[in-house]
């Protein structure tokens, strides 16, 4: 039997509708999209709900016409700029000897609970990574296995309570009702690795407009997310400031010259801001050292999270690089070289039936990301943001509901960091000091380029 499935990815530039016709996990259809710019959001998180809801409800609109149906429900993204993340493990004995569901439940109930998650927080994801039955260790099911105690190493998704009120505000503003909230990296994820990638363990950076996501896969699950708030439209507001020229001019020089290849001499024409009837000639040499200052420091610092990860040493399969950030030519090269020789893959969205072209490009595979997860694409288990454990080889409608969790924030509350067995993520950002020095930087290459 199949179902409908609506995917709404709220991007820190572009809203993104997709409907998709899901017969089975493996048998996926596009029967409709709607896209439209984003309004009331700032990397990825509403600060106007009216505006937002406005912009949802056009690409939502846009996306039905399409498809000629309409959708109640929708799995929606959230950035990663408001979630924080932790690691915590939890273990139950098995009295019967046999694991079910229920003790599968069980151990990751005891894992939430020794999180000790902030009263001001909500869970989206609880994701295991490493179960270990008895004395055997990397489990990848347990399920139906005998043994007489049940571990389970997890990671905790967070997310601030206001901002998913606001999110749950501004989709319902828009006429449809949330039926799963997905951080965006997760989503990206889905959409572009292959088995073999997750088996490995795997690094995938999504660089957006506004944004940037760090998600590590080691065990077939999420193990590590992070968050870095820049993105391409930050080199747009560089070139604007270093060749005095207007935002949209300094778009279209982008993505009309943008390259981290060495150009040559050539000189373009540009107005000049505030007096749009002069025109000032740039050479294409300051358009490339604007450009590689920006975004070698936004993978320098990437690098650095995936450093602070640890986990550098289990991502086999190396670096998957998506989202619109990646269409610049040579940022390849210069991954490899600023990550150390780890192999880089550039990823677009896989493919599926009746997937537009428009979709094919890699800023949509957060979105297509979304429509994988409601079709079944996600991990071995997963409790999601209603607090329903997933099976992945199981229909959502006999997923099993964690009535433990609901309670949980009331009862257990602890507003410093996580201690024992659980771990806080620390999150990384650009402050304006280092702003600052970057600016330096841009002053120092148009003085060198002339």
């Amino acid at each position: 039997m199949s179902k409908t499935v609506l995917a709404i990815d709220l991007g820190s530039t572009k809203i993104c509708a997709i409907i998709a016709e899901v017969h089975d996990k493996d048998n996926v259809q596009i029967v409709g999209t709607g896209i439209t710019k984003a309004q009331g959001l700032k990397k990825g998180a509403i600060t106007n709900i009216d505006q937002a809801s406005k912009s949802i409800k056009t690409a939502l609109n846009d996306a039905t016409r399409v498809a000629g149906t309409t959708c109640t429900k929708a799995i929606v993204s959230i950035s990663g700029a408001y979630t924080k993340s932790l690691n915590s493990s939890g273990v139950v004995n098995i009295p019967n000897k046999e694991i079910g569901i229920k003790e599968i439940n069980r151990a990751m109930q005891s894992a939430l609970y020794n999180a000790s998650v902030p009263a001001e927080y909500d869970v989206l994801h609880v994701l295991p990574y490493n179960f270990k039955v008895d004395d055997q260790d990397f489990i990848e099911d347990p399920l139906g296995m005998n043994g007489g105690r049940l571990e389970v190493e997890t990671h905790i998704v967070t997310s601030q309570k206001s901002s998913l009120n606001n999110l749950k505000k501004a989709v319902k503003a828009a006429g449809v009702d949330i039926e799963n909230i997905v951080l965006s990296g997760y989503a990206s994820s889905i959409a572009v690795l292959n088995e073999d990638e997750k088996e490995l363990g795997v690094a995938v950076i999504d660089l957006g407009g506004s944004s940037s996501n760090l998600v590590i896969h080691v065990g077939n699950s999420l193990h590590y997310n992070d968050f870095l708030g820049v993105g391409s439209n930050h080199i747009t507001n560089d070139l604007s400031m270093a060749l005095h020229t207007p935002l949209f001019e300094a778009e279209k020089v982008k993505m009309n010259h943008g390259s981290l290849v060495q150009p040559s001499n050539d000189l373009i024409e540009l107005p000049v801001i505030g007096d749009e009837n002069s025109t000032n000639e740039v050479s294409l040499e300051i358009v490339y050292n604007v450009i590689y200052a920006r975004v070698e420091e936004t993978l320098m610092i990437l690098a650095q999270s995936l450093d602070k990860s640890h986990l550098k040493d289990q991502i086999g399969a190396g670096l998957v690089m998506t989202g619109g950030f990646t269409k610049i030519d040579g940022i390849r090269d210069l991954a490899v070289a600023i990550f150390e020789n780890i192999p880089v893959r550039l990823a677009k969205p896989r493919e599926m039936d009746g997937l537009f072209d428009t979709l094919r490009d890699p800023s949509y595979s957060t979105g297509i990301g979304l429509v994988l997860y409601g079709a079944g694409h996600y991990t071995v288990y997963e409790v999601d943001s209603n607090k329903r454990l997933r099976h992945i080889n199981e229909k959502e409608s006999n997923s099993v509901a964690l009535a433990d969790i609901a309670t949980h924030h009331e009862k257990h509350v602890d507003d410093d960091i996580p201690q024992g067995n659980s771990e806080n993520t620390d999150f990384v950002s650009l402050d304006k000091s280092k702003d600052s020095g970057f600016f330096s930087r841009i002053i120092n290459a148009i003085t060198n380029a002339f």
